[in-house]
């Protein structure tokens, strides 16, 4: 058996346009009228977020002091992963493809994130992927569950799928965080970081993941390389 266990929000769901448009909901609303405040472009903005510039840091650089920009960082927090600004993600392109495609491998697939919920099952009503991870296959956070840091909680999240799912012989974590390449290590299982979420390329090699790939369709590739380099050495 092949099982692909995949983070949600990176390799399948693109969140940058909610997190740029909480980030202009925020500085707008911690700006004062009469002060000349300098919007970061999306791309500028995003570009911060993926090489994890503090949040305070990137409110100064938008224009405001630092006691602002402590209130920036605060609102921000309280209000990006609210259920209504969640209709702003969108799939990353070329993700349900790539879905389809590990279907059709033969790849059982998984998905494990810090979405709680309510969260994670209005995205999957949203763009028709409970189809791909049915019950039984979601992992994630209870909607009262107090988080105490991604890094900490993601491999409880995999310790509880090895109690729960069958044994597999050929397991894969895919993700954009150092979160997903703890859980990975955790479970003793490839961890292949993506480029299409949260960390850019100098963050995620900082945090030695077994592999580094564009997207999921390119993390397709390298399994079903390292699965055709098995069944030679068997030979």
């Amino acid at each position: 058996m092949l099982r692909l266990i995949t983070d949600f929000d990176g390799p399948v769901i693109n969140v940058s346009e909610r997190y740029y448009r909480v980030y202009c909901f925020c500085l707008e609303s911690v700006s004062d009228r009469r002060q000349k405040v300098n919007q970061l472009s999306k791309e500028i903005f995003w570009a911060m977020k993926r090489a994890q510039v503090p949040e305070v840091e990137i409110g100064q650089r938008s224009g405001l002091s630092p006691a602002q920009s402590r209130e920036f960082a605060q609102l921000r927090r309280d209000t990006v992963h609210q259920v209504e600004q969640l209709v702003h993600d969108q799939p990353v392109a070329g993700a349900i493809a790539s879905l389809e495609r590990a279907e059709e491998m033969g790849i059982e697939l998984v998905v494990m994130t810090m979405r709680r919920v309510r969260e994670l099952d209005a995205a999957l009503e949203r763009y028709d992927l409970g189809r791909f991870f049915p019950a039984g296959r979601r992992y994630c956070l209870a909607n009262d569950y107090v988080k105490t840091g991604d890094s900490n909680d993601k491999p409880k999240l995999m310790a509880a799928a090895m109690q729960e799912l069958a044994p597999a012989p050929h397991t894969w974590m895919v993700g954009d965080t150092e979160a997903d390449i703890a859980a990975a290590r955790f479970g003793k299982i490839p961890a292949i970081a993506v480029l299409s979420g949260i960390r850019d390329r100098n963050r995620l090699t900082s945090f030695q993941p077994d592999g580094i790939v564009d997207n999921l369709g390119a993390a397709l590739d390298l399994i079903e390389s390292q699965v055709l380099d098995k069944d030679l050495l068997a030979v």
